[in-house]
């Protein structure tokens, strides 16, 4: 994105900060070959060509509530026809059959070569109960993995943002830049991949009874092209094979169905649908989870979702909702240009549905409000819009829904109507109160908690924007991957964020944060 790598690259004359690499100037990203130690970095690379073209990784998506769980997973297409089936049970030696669909995957994502994707439901589920599986591929049997199904009186969720496999293209390492070609030759993903698998390794070790991950949107880096080998790269974790994942579509996930065909979403809706799917929900425990594509800008659409979805399950204690634009943050520049493309809009709709979380991704930074509701006064809506010729979106405009006004997001030094339009957009959207608490738990408090994470791989960096705003409580931009630990019970939220050093060991970079209700 524009301006965005030049925000993640300081010209500083420093010393290289904990897990960068330093050539001629400090560059902010994860460089693997460092973290990763030497071994494992070697073992790595020297499987990188059969994790980069297996595509047909299993992923595991949440089903409509505990009991349920979605796999989703590639096949090749040839004489034997796809088998969409998966063998679950307690015991290797005792599993039941689940059956699903099949469907043809768009070759010009895949080399050409013909796949099938495949789901399947699986129901019955037990919490607190450890099962075993395996899935079928053109008839043969993977070989079994395991999958926890969690107590859920005390639900432990992994909440991660932007993986972004690939997105370190053009970063150094070994003197060398990295490559975010086809296949083997993105060396980009290789170097991620690495990364991601770390963070989740780190993440499980330090909490191991997590029930399940929340990711906050781009999964992947390339827009709109075929990019299977950092699916493959992202897919390929032991951990993502032992609990649900629930993603979230992001920009760079948005406009390709190869997100569609690698994830089992419950609940899919029609509603925000851009070519890689559209918003969805699912209950677990005590809280009911909302996914919303706010990479389709029609906000009527996200509120039918948020209203089916509470609908569904009036009596969950929490009503969480996740996004890939950080609506509130405090990353240069997305928080006060396309972060905060839909806030006027999503803020009292959110606030009507009394959404207790939302966490987003998007700004590469870490941060955590105060707690906000609306300000009940009329604002403006905002979208954005693809390219010419929609192979992305146009980040360098935003445009007002009504009048059809195209706001300038950077404009050129002596464009001074542009800059008048841009400052009138950045004031609509103080549209916020800030609830008066103190402290670090709050009880029935009436705002709404908004998370932004980091990216837990450390592909991409951005700055934080220089002056913290008035909404923020907390950020932390210290060039380490990060991830969250949200705890939730039927009266407790709680959140702990933790960043990894460079020798694999974590901190935390905020105090403990906890929402306690007692109505």
């Amino acid at each position: 994105m524009r301006k965005k790598l030049v925000a993640g690259l300081l010209a500083l004359a420093m010393t290289a900060t904990v897990g960068i690499t330093a050539i001629a100037a400090t560059v902010h990203y994860n460089d693997s070959s460092v973290t990763g130690g030497s071994a494992a970095w070697q073992a790595w690379t020297a499987n990188w060509e059969n994790v980069a073209t297996d595509y047909t990784q299993v992923s595991i998506a949440p089903g409509e509530d505990e009991t349920e769980i979605n796999f989703a997973w590639y096949s090749l297409k040839g004489e034997d026809e796809a088998t969409p089936v998966v063998h679950f049970g307690t015991s290797e030696d005792e599993m039941k059959t689940f059956e699903g669909v099949a469907g043809d995957v768009d070759p010009s994502l895949t080399d050409q070569v013909q796949y099938e994707f495949n789901r399947v439901k699986v129901t019955g589920i037990r919490p607190g109960t450890t099962y075993y599986y395996t899935v079928e591929k053109n008839g043969e049997e993977t070989e079994p993995e395991v999958f926890y199904a969690r107590d859920v009186e005390e639900t432990k969720i992994l909440y991660v943002g932007d993986p972004q496999i690939g997105a370190s293209k053009g970063q150094p390492q070994n003197g060398e830049e990295l490559k975010a070609d086809s296949g083997i030759a993105n060396t980009a993903a290789r170097n991620d991949g690495f990364a991601w698998n770390r963070t989740l390794e780190t993440a499980f070790k330090q909490t191991p009874d997590i029930n399940f991950v929340i990711s906050a949107g781009d999964q992947v880096n390339k827009t709109g092209k075929p990019k299977e080998e950092e699916y493959a790269a992202y897919l390929f974790p032991k951990a993502l094979k032992t609990v649900p994942v629930a993603t979230t579509i992001g920009n760079h996930d948005s406009l390709n169905a190869d997100y569609a065909y690698h994830f089992y979403n419950p609940n899919p809706t029609d509603n925000g649908l851009t070519e890689a799917g559209g918003d969805y929900y699912y209950s677990y425990g005590d809280g009911m989870f909302i996914v919303l594509n706010t990479n389709n800008y029609n906000v009527a659409e996200h509120a039918e979702t948020i209203q089916e979805a509470v609908a569904s399950d009036p009596s969950a204690t929490w009503r969480v909702v996740t996004i890939h634009q950080d609506i509130y943050g405090s990353g240069l520049d997305h928080s006060d240009t396309d972060g905060m493309i839909l806030r006027t809009q999503l803020t009292p709709v959110f606030d009507s549905y009394d959404i207790d979380v939302v966490l987003q991704g998007h700004d590469h930074t870490y941060s955590r409000t105060k707690m906000l509701y609306g300000d009940g006064q009329v604002h403006s809506g905002y979208e954005f819009r693809l390219n010419e010729d929609g192979s992305d979106y146009d980040w360098d405009h935003a445009y007002n829904v009504a009048s059809g006004e195209s706001i300038p997001l950077a404009p050129e030094e002596g464009d001074e109507a542009g800059a008048a339009a841009l400052a009138a957009f950045q004031a609509d959207n103080n549209c916020y109160t800030i609830e008066n608490t103190t402290g670090n738990t709050v009880v029935d408090p009436q705002g709404i908690l908004y998370m932004t994470a980091n990216s837990a791989s450390g592909s991409k960096y951005y700055e934080l924007i220089g002056t913290q705003q008035d909404y923020v409580a907390n950020r932390s931009q210290n060039w380490l991957p990060s991830y969250s630990i949200i705890t939730m019970t039927d009266d407790t939220f709680q959140i702990d964020t933790y960043q990894i050093l460079n020798d694999g060991t974590t901190e935390k970079i905020d105090d403990t944060f906890t929402i306690i209700k007692t109505k």
